[in-house]
């Protein structure tokens, strides 16, 4: 085995190599050449290798090592370090030649080279504190539902009627899916738009800390790729855990937009409900995984984006999530808060299509998902749709006497079209708004 180093040729400090270690994979001893270089006034390794190789482990001080191109990565403790010595100069190592059995790491955030087109972005301490929280028991939840939507386009709903073993059960068959080994689950994927998805969102360039599943949300159609996911129980799986908590979500949101148009005095009651009770309603069902990410530590204090910014362009999206933090939204003013987690509650946000149906009255929430270095984040998400021919403009009973509506009209579809070919964090609705009718903007 040939092995090289690649060093700065302005490195000139004395440094520490460490070569050769052995880690048990899949059962098997097997050996992995590994340089790390890091000067000796610096308490952390500074790591220095060939810019052009892509590593497959990474050694991570004192006590693990991760292995690349696997996600989420896998942690494997030292069984030994063999070779410890000094190095003078880079004319130690002859010149590097590329073997698949050589393992080299790259220079600056090396910890996150097999992520490292995944975006990132300055911490913020801020914690939405005035979450609004509207009890859908209560009284004057239509209020509640219509001012928090006017303020934030977002809320907290609890007493809700879901059980709590809806959630319980979906939880542990997603995660049993996502912990299965990667090749299984790139049987189920790429999405098109359903099925198995990592790291890449969309088709436009965008990707983030997150692997996820997309289902489509009507019982009666399971996709070849939903079968090939659950395909040691997939009866069971469908008809149990997905179906169940889906019919109970569909249910509540229902509730929920019917509340919704009693507070804005839409009629008829069902305008809204209508689009998602249709058997063609366009709504999908999203399970996406955060893995921990521990070498976030690498990154100087900077967060790593598990999804994107972006706003919802259906009607109503519907998400709950286990008790690890990530999530936040954006308000008025533009900054950045967190959202804490609640897993007995649900999160509801105002997809752009309701903006438009609303005539801007009620608008919908941009928001975006953090990863955390030592817990995974686990979220479910109905998206609530309406048929894809259906046209979207501003409902009539809204509409004050010679108020003018700030959109274009359009169907469902040219909308979900149009924004499936812009970027996730593209203003999306800024093509449809009138020119000369005081656009609603961001």
């Amino acid at each position: 085995m040939q092995i090289g180093s690649y060093v700065s040729n302005t490195f000139t400090e004395k440094v520490m190599v460490l070569i050769l270690y052995i880690i048990k994979e899949k059962e098997r001893e097997k050996k992995i050449l590994i340089l790390i270089c890091f000067p000796r006034k610096h308490k952390f390794p500074k790591i220095h290798t060939r810019p052009d190789v892509s590593p497959v482990y990474y050694l991570h001080f004192p006590f693990f090592v991760f292995k690349y191109h696997q996600f989420p990565p896998l942690h494997y403790p030292f069984s030994s370090i063999c070779l410890c010595f000094p190095l003078f100069s880079s004319a130690f190592f002859p010149p590097f030649k590329r073997k698949e059995e050589t393992m080299v790491v790259h220079s600056q955030s090396a910890a996150l080279d097999h992520c490292s087109l995944i975006k990132t972005c300055k911490p913020t301490t801020s914690v939405f504190k005035g979450i609004p929280v509207v009890d859908l028991r209560d009284p004057e939840a239509k209020t509640l539902i219509v001012k928090a939507c006017e303020e934030y386009g977002f809320f907290k709903l609890v007493n809700h009627g879901v059980p709590m073993e809806f959630f319980t059960r979906l939880e542990a068959e997603a995660l049993k899916f996502f912990n299965l080994p990667q090749s299984d689950k790139d049987k189920a994927g790429p999405p098109d738009p359903f099925g198995y998805g990592v790291k890449k969102i969309g088709s436009n360039g965008d990707v983030g800390w997150v692997e996820y599943l997309l289902l489509n949300t009507n019982p009666q159609i399971t996709s070849l790729k939903s079968l090939t996911v659950f395909r040691e129980t997939p009866e069971i799986f469908r008809s149990s855990a997905v179906n169940d908590y889906i019919q109970a979500v569909k249910r509540m949101t229902f509730e929920v937009v019917e509340l919704m148009a009693d507070g804005l005095k839409i009629e008829p009651r069902d305008a809204l409900s209508r689009l998602l009770r249709d058997e063609k309603s366009d709504s999908c069902f999203r399970l996406n995984h955060y893995p921990p990410c521990p070498e976030l530590q690498a990154l100087g204090g900077r967060n790593l984006i598990g999804f994107g910014e972006h706003t919802d362009p259906q009607i109503i999206s519907v998400l709950r999530s286990n008790n690890t933090s990530g999530l936040q939204i954006c308000l008025r003013d533009k900054t950045w808060v967190s959202v804490p987690p609640d897993q007995t509650s649900f999160f509801i946000n105002v997809g752009d299509a309701l903006q438009v149906m609303t005539n801007g009255r009620l608008r919908s929430v941009r928001h975006r998902v953090l990863a955390e270095s030592m817990r995974s984040r686990v979220s479910m998400i109905y998206f609530g749709g309406p048929p894809l021919s259906e046209k979207i403009a501003p409902l009539a009973s809204l509409m004050a006497k010679g108020e003018e509506s700030l959109y274009e009209e359009f169907t469902w579809w040219e909308y979900k079209t149009s924004a499936y070919k812009s970027r996730l964090g593209d203003y999306r609705l800024g093509l449809f708004e009138k020119k000369t009718g005081g656009a609603a903007g961001q």
